[in-house]
């Protein structure tokens, strides 16, 4: 949106340079629009993602966290069960 912004102020500065008024006049319109706009959802991008998106992705990580830790004592618990299940069955042989 910047670039926008940035373009037709540049074809604005040529058309003024060229003696263009009308073509100047507008371009210049469209660019300041258009930098209006660009901050407008610089704002906005800026408020979501103090407010909005970052919470949310902060509780999904943790959650992630806690699944894998879970998942982990379970191998291990598991493999735990196995280990002794071989050695009680190598004592009886």
């Amino acid at each position: 949106m910047f670039g926008w912004a940035l373009t037709f102020f540049i074809i604005a500065l040529i058309a003024a340079g060229l003696g263009f008024g009308g073509i100047a006049g507008a371009s210049a319109g469209v660019a300041q629009i258009l930098f209006f706009v660009f901050l407008v959802l610089f704002a906005l991008s800026l408020v979501m993602r103090v407010f909005g998106h970052a919470g949310r992705a902060q509780i999904t990580s943790r959650a992630r966290t806690r699944a894998m830790a879970k998942a982990r004592a379970s191998a291990i618990r598991s493999r735990a069960a196995l280990c002794a299940g071989r050695a009680a069955c190598a004592r009886s042989s």
